[in-house]
């Protein structure tokens, strides 16, 4: 029996606690982006994190892949980045007379891709398969991924000049996307006379390993879910398909992610059932970038996503 395998659920519960310390002493001021992140993770998702240059997108993702342990790779994506680049090569080895395979920095249990949409969608496409399957396919051959696998993904806002637009099938991978957005003006100051944050990454502690992620998300999987709270998801999951100004809601599978992504967010908080706030607190995260709104509508999928939650019966 492996040491993950003898813990119980307070140890584990304890060192998760533990791993949201350390993250949330890197990034200041955000426990809410923290908690969305471990909440991804512990969920079997994928994160996409979204915001300016500058405000902690890959501090946050350097220091959660600290955290959780594992092997780990970073990929800085660039416009003339290849899939090959990605997921790896087959090249023929001469002695043996065969094509091996020699594996792309995809293969590790956490993988940051870094400003992913100023690749090309060709080098995004890549992503789709290791990110639904947990494995790739290289000259029809196909090779699995490590377990858990977790990709964090940043990315610059559309209007910054050499970005692309990730495809409705690139963000439907990512079970959520969050924003971390300015500190306020007392935390900006610790940034401004603490150590720098890369130096604080080199101090932090690995709590979690790949045996203990995969235990805690059983125990969030487990978590219970009443009656009135599947009302109360069936109903926004409803309002997205009904809305006079969304052009595709949420699918089924849009709605069980909300189901595993809500239960894995009261779990990182240590509650023991699935309430209507831990609902509501993960709800934008997954809907916004699912969800297709009419351009004559003038609303954003934000104010739609807003306008849903102040308008369905909270159970």
């Amino acid at each position: 029996m492996t040491e993950a395998a003898s813990l119980d659920s307070q140890t584990l519960n304890e060192d998760l606690g533990r791993a949201r310390a350390a993250v949330n002493r890197i990034i200041v001021d955000k426990p809410e982006a923290v908690d969305l992140a471990f909440s991804a993770l512990l969920a079997g998702g994928h994160l996409l994190v979204e915001d300016l240059p500058g405000v902690g997108k890959t501090t946050l993702a350097h220091a959660l892949s600290m955290a959780v342990g594992g092997s780990w790779q970073r990929i800085q994506f660039t416009n003339d980045m290849l899939p090959a680049d990605i997921v790896g090569v087959s090249v023929f080895d001469r002695q043996q007379s065969q094509f091996e395979f020699r594996p792309g920095p995809i293969f590790a249990n956490v993988v940051l891709a870094d400003e992913i949409n100023r690749a090309t969608p060709r080098t995004q496409s890549a992503l789709l398969e290791a990110m639904a399957e947990g494995q790739v396919t290289v000259d029809g051959q196909t090779h699995a991924l490590p377990s858990p696998f977790f990709v964090i993904a940043t990315q610059n806002p559309l209007d910054r000049i050499g970005t692309y637009a990730l495809p409705d099938s690139q963000l439907d991978r990512f079970l959520l996307r969050i924003h971390i957005g300015y500190p306020s003006a007392s935390e900006e100051r610790r940034l401004l006379t603490e150590p720098d944050r890369r130096d604080l990454l080199g101090e932090m502690e690995t709590v979690l390993d790949p045996e203990r992620v995969m235990m805690l998300r059983k125990q969030a999987a487990a978590l219970h879910v009443s009656e009135p709270i599947l009302d109360y998801i069936q109903g926004l999951v409803a309002a997205t398909r009904n809305h006079a100004a969304v052009r595709a809601g949420l699918s089924p599978r849009g709605a069980l992610a909300l189901i595993q992504t809500a239960r894995a967010w009261a779990f990182v908080r240590g509650e023991e059932f699935l309430s209507p706030e831990a609902v509501k607190t993960v709800f934008p995260a997954l809907a916004e970038h699912r969800l297709q709104t009419l351009p004559e509508s003038g609303l954003g999928s934000d104010a739609v996503v807003r306008e849903i939650l102040d308008t369905t019966p909270v159970p």
